[in-house]
């Protein structure tokens, strides 16, 4: 699963906050039949009983699609269901901490808001991949002061082999502008979520990304 993320260019997000719970198969289905190339599963404030069992439910549909599948914060539940990846935030678990829960088969991924947390994240080995960001404002992170996109080249030259994830208000409409920046990778979220047609804007979104 970890050279997946190398090759990974669309990171996308179930967020429970853009899609109903009885939605979300069939969200997954069109994200993946557009050729999204990760799926995480994001339910803030939502019961981890039914956290597990919409996971459970979403786990066999992206392993048919061949799309690794990630939990939000919940080690214990990416570990009961075997999922291929858990992703925790600043204030989340340390890596020891999600280690001992995972393993260290898991994928793991951490949030990171400036440069300086890359570095320090980017530095632990067992990190297998980050989010950079929030790039512009979002309501997905209303608390988190938008970073820009001036950093985006420099965080990428100071860590080459780890995959960087662009995250934060990025949509497809302005999804040239930050690769121009120098963003390889990105994850969009209620872009897709709220899309008309979300095959087509996964299908759209990555083209600009390749």
């Amino acid at each position: 699963m970890r050279s997946t993320l190398f090759s990974a260019r669309l990171y996308g997000i179930l967020d429970l906050g853009y899609a109903t719970a009885e939605s979300l198969p069939s969200v997954a289905r069109q994200m993946i039949a557009g050729g999204i190339d990760v799926l995480q599963l994001r339910a803030k404030g939502c019961e981890k009983k039914d956290i597990e069992a919409w996971a459970r439910e979403l786990l066999p549909i992206c392993r048919d699609g061949g799309v690794p599948f990630i939990i939000n914060d919940h080690a214990d539940i990416a570990a009961a269901i075997a999922a291929d990846g858990i992703h925790v935030g600043q204030d989340d678990l340390s890596m020891d901490e999600v280690r001992s829960i995972v393993g260290d088969s898991m994928l793991v991924g951490r949030s990171t808001h400036s440069v300086d947390q890359a570095a320090k994240a980017a530095a632990d080995p067992r990190t297998d991949c980050i989010g950079f960001g929030p790039l512009f404002a979002t309501p997905t992170k209303p608390d988190y002061q938008p970073i820009g996109i001036r950093e985006i080249q420099a965080v990428h030259a100071a860590h080459p082999d780890l995959p960087i994830f662009c995250i934060g208000g990025i949509k497809k409409e302005n999804l040239p502008e930050v690769t121009a920046a120098g963003a390889k990778r990105a994850v969009i979220v209620s872009g897709i979520l709220q899309a008309d047609d979300i095959e087509k804007y996964v299908r759209e979104a990555k083209a600009i990304l390749q």
